[in-house]
């Protein structure tokens, strides 16, 4: 067989497995096979190009034969070839695994409810194991890649030999990163946190937007983003809101006057955490917590909501309302300040100095009616 003919067989095995691929792709993409499998969908979204580029490698690694071109540069195709295929797998290897994934990262997204802390605990747990199977995939493609060149092939012994001295010298150089990686899985496996955690991080408040091998990234409440080691996390106190719920408890303060009607506020409290959309209907009270120094007294308001967000809405509103309330209805409960004057009179011939004092309350003169 000549020369041209084996390359027009070669040239017809690359087009014949792309457009294998290219069938396959349409079959995955049609109505009857992507309404019945749900993987068929992130399988040619996340696989084509890699099918494409591994199927065409494989068809000409099969069909090239040594004789189709010179010694030389039969030797660089062949190089070429081998690291390219390597190059390829790889990527397919971890597409498809990405693809698998992320059907199961889809349905967890959408539950709610009781489920919801489970779900979201198995996400962080897949999403951080895919990204240890993709490095580690990696890894193990770029030491095959190596082992194609003979020179490195020959050097292979002395690398076993003195791989104990270099692990140790690079477990010393990358200790940081091998102590957040093991940091990482900690985290994931003892389920510390997870992916939508509500998170208090030097008094930062925030969600866990990402947690990856080395950091993890807190998206704050104005959208801001904090980026952390994850050693951070094990080595330092920090609150997580959401370890066992979403669902939160908060507290409003007043500060109000002695004549204040505590009763008739908890009934009105009550009326209005009622008729409010962000209430669970489950805790509430109002309590006296305490005299201030200044006299007035300290009113403390609990309420409940079905997570962070909704508490801080609940209780803006909690105290926008009972003020209002308080304002209109008993506009003499509102914080007023007592100060005592006190006046030193100068002193008469034979006489001593005398020290009046007037109490005023809101600016008002005492109760003897001298204002001065």
């Amino acid at each position: 067989m000549s020369s041209a003919v084996k390359w027009m067989v070669l040239v017809v095995a690359v087009l014949a497995a792309l457009v294998t691929v290219e069938l396959l792709r349409r079959l995955l993409r049609s109505r009857r096979v992507n309404g019945r499998f749900s993987l068929a969908g992130p399988v040619v979204e996340r696989c084509t190009w890699p099918g494409f580029a591994t199927a065409g490698l494989v068809a000409f690694e099969i069909v090239y034969a040594p004789g189709m071109s010179g010694r030389v540069l039969t030797a660089a195709v062949e190089q070429t070839t081998a690291v390219l295929l390597i190059v390829s797998s790889a990527w397919l290897i971890i597409q498809a695994a990405y693809a698998v994934t992320d059907v199961v990262l889809d349905r967890l997204h959408s539950v709610e409810g009781d489920r919801n802390r489970r779900a979201r605990r198995i996400r962080t747990q897949i999403t951080l194991v895919r990204r240890v199977a993709a490095a580690v995939i990696i890894l193990i493609s770029l030491g095959a890649i190596m082992f194609t060149f003979p020179a490195v092939r020959a050097l292979g012994a002395g690398l076993i030999a003195s791989a104990g001295v270099a692990g140790v010298v690079a477990g010393i150089a990358a200790q940081s990163t091998l102590s957040n990686l093991i940091a990482g899985l900690q985290l994931v496996f003892s389920d510390a946190i997870r992916l939508d955690d509500v998170v208090v991080v030097d008094d930062e408040w925030g969600r866990i937007e990402e947690l990856t091998l080395t950091y993890v990234v807190l998206r704050l409440w104005d959208e801001r983003r904090l980026i952390l080691p994850v050693s951070y996390f094990t080595s330092t106190p920090f609150e997580n809101w959401t370890r066992h719920g979403s669902r939160v408890i908060g507290h409003v303060t007043f500060s109000v006057d002695w004549s204040v009607p505590v009763a008739e506020l908890r009934a009105e409290l009550y009326r209005a955490l009622r008729e409010h959309p962000l209430w669970d209907q489950k805790d509430w009270t109002l309590q006296v917590t305490g005299v201030q120094p200044s006299g007035l007294v300290e009113l403390r308001a609990l309420m409940s909501a079905s997570d962070a967000p909704s508490v801080w809405d609940l209780k803006c509103d909690m105290r926008e309302h009972m003020i209002d309330y308080v304002r209109r209805n008993h506009p003499e409960a509102l914080p007023r300040l007592r100060v005592e004057n006190v006046q030193e009179f100068p002193r008469v011939a034979g006489v001593r100095g005398v020290r009046a004092t007037v109490a005023s309350h809101d600016g008002r003169s005492g109760p003897d009616g001298d204002d001065g």
